[in-house]
């Protein structure tokens, strides 16, 4: 893993805590032994915990000794020994009282697989939110934070570079999962006048990387040639999983307010990723490329619906100008997570979103070669043949 020569640690240790912030334990010390942790510090609930982004913050948490407590909050156990674990959906009303004693609640029990079926992601997503940020409040928990994606603030022409943490939320409910984050946003928005004392940080990364991520602009590296939709301006950012659990670590630890928008220095265009991975493009019409990707979907050949590709013609670059004003700073540069990124994929084919077998993926090869609307087209066509294939046998 490359990292760049920046601070070995972005959250430095000895900050003074805000005076009062948390109580001192009421157990004495025993003689003649050192506590395993320190007597001041917030006891942080993690949902989600067992895998992808939840897994590597609890681990950073549970290691961290300005942290007193983890409680990891999953549907099973994950492998973190530092925490103490408490199974079950966080849609469970019983959340509530797995919650007594904890000063910070951290919600990233979200399902974003592009592969889930839609509806019952938007379940899950909207129900556990709600779930949460009533839970919290009712067991006395004075801080939640939750993890949308800079996705939010929408994909589009006009928008500034880069954007402000306050700049208007624009998305639509048009690429994949936007719609669920948008609800969580809502609710974030909310809970504090329907929880007075309740303090709800919500985080928003760029594209994120590492930790099992599978979106689809991570699928976009996947595929034999760049789409690029004729006269878009697209502007890649990316943030790395390492630099996302230490930005949250700054809001569980009050080091910074106000919602959080997180990722790499600056951003690439798409010359430059194209230069740095080494793949060509394919350049469409936005009509063909935009028709093409929603014709698929709605007949059920793709994962990524329409909306997804704006993400990949217009910019939603980040300043971050709020955890760098705290002494937050990345860690990872767009550059090298970039490379990550590609080392991560290598060996996967995908066409429109489309994760393909390793016979498909040089029938779908072939066909990118020639070009993007061949590629989409042989995806339906590889689909078709698999089709008449099963109803044979």
């Amino acid at each position: 893993m490359t990292e760049t020569s920046g601070p070995a640690d972005p959250l430095p240790g000895g900050r003074k805590q805000p005076a009062g912030a948390f109580e001192a334990a009421d157990t004495p010390e025993p003689a003649g032994e050192r506590p395993a942790r320190p007597v001041r510090g917030p006891v942080v609930a993690v949902t989600g915990a067992a895998g992808g982004v939840g897994a590597l913050l609890t681990e950073r948490l549970a290691a961290s000794e300005e942290i007193k407590r983890v409680i990891a909050i999953d549907e099973r156990r994950g492998e973190c020994e530092g925490a103490e674990w408490q199974i079950l959906d966080v849609r469970d009303p019983a959340l509530a009282e797995k919650l007594r004693g904890v000063d910070v609640v951290v919600h990233l029990a979200l399902d974003l697989d592009l592969e889930s079926d839609a509806a019952a992601r938007t379940a899950f997503n909207v129900r556990g939110t709600q779930t949460v940020l009533t839970a919290a409040p009712a067991a006395g928990v004075h801080r939640v934070v939750l993890c949308t994606s800079a996705m939010v603030y929408g994909a589009l022409p006009d928008n500034e570079l880069p954007l402000s943490e306050d700049a208007e939320l624009r998305a639509t409910a048009e690429a994949t999962g936007v719609g669920d984050l948008l609800e969580i946003e809502r609710l974030a928005k909310r809970a504090p006048g329907t929880h007075p004392g309740l303090n709800v940080t919500v985080v928003r990364p760029a594209v994120l990387v590492g930790g099992g991520a599978d979106t689809a602009l991570t699928r976009y590296f996947e595929s034999p040639r760049l789409l690029v939709v004729a006269d878009s301006r697209p502007a890649w950012q990316f943030c790395h999983v390492e630099d996302l659990c230490a930005a949250l670590e700054y809001a569980v630890l009050e080091r910074v307010e106000g919602d959080l928008a997180v990722g790499c220095d600056g951003w690439l265009e798409q010359e430059q990723v194209e230069e740095l991975s080494g793949i060509r493009r394919m350049e469409l019409p936005s009509a063909v490329a935009l028709g093409a990707a929603a014709r698929l979907h709605r007949i059920g050949l793709t994962p990524s619906p329409a909306g997804d590709l704006a993400y990949t013609m217009y910019p939603w670059v980040v300043s971050g100008s709020r955890l760098h004003h705290a002494g937050w700073r990345p860690k990872w540069t767009n550059e090298e997570v970039l490379g990550e990124l590609l080392e991560e994929v290598a060996g996967r084919h995908t066409v429109a979103g489309r994760r393909l077998g390793r016979k498909d993926a040089t029938v779908a090869g072939a066909a990118g070669a020639a070009g993007a609307t061949v590629a989409l087209l042989g995806t339906a066509a590889i689909v078709r043949r698999a089709r008449k294939a099963r109803r044979r046998i």
